[in-house]
């Protein structure tokens, strides 16, 4: 069961998400780009959101089935929670080690 922050909750009184701390983006910027990016910084800011999103939190800008099928280019911009997003992907059934 996921308990995800409810989105109101996400934000400072400045429109941003506390996973976007180290960049001056808005989540509705965030949320923007994320369906406009290319694959390439589709990746990079669902890694982003992956590193520093608690991971309840993540699955509410992205599906499982997004992100495994996005794993071979995201998988690089996940720095040290790739051991454990690779743990619960597998844990879940999905088999990224082979992507």
């Amino acid at each position: 069961m996921l308990l995800p922050t409810p989105k109101e909750a996400l934000v400072d009184q400045d429109g941003r998400p506390y996973f976007l701390w180290d960049c001056d983006m808005t989540l509705v910027e965030f949320e923007r780009q994320l369906r406009e990016e290319n694959d390439e910084g589709r990746a990079y800011l669902l890694g982003k959101l992956m590193r520093q999103a608690k991971p309840d939190d993540v699955f509410t800008f992205a599906t499982v089935q997004e992100i495994v099928a996005a794993w071979p280019t995201l998988r690089r911009y996940l720095g040290r929670s790739r051991p454990f997003w690779r743990w619960l992907l597998g844990h879940w059934g999905f088999d990224v080690e082979a992507a």
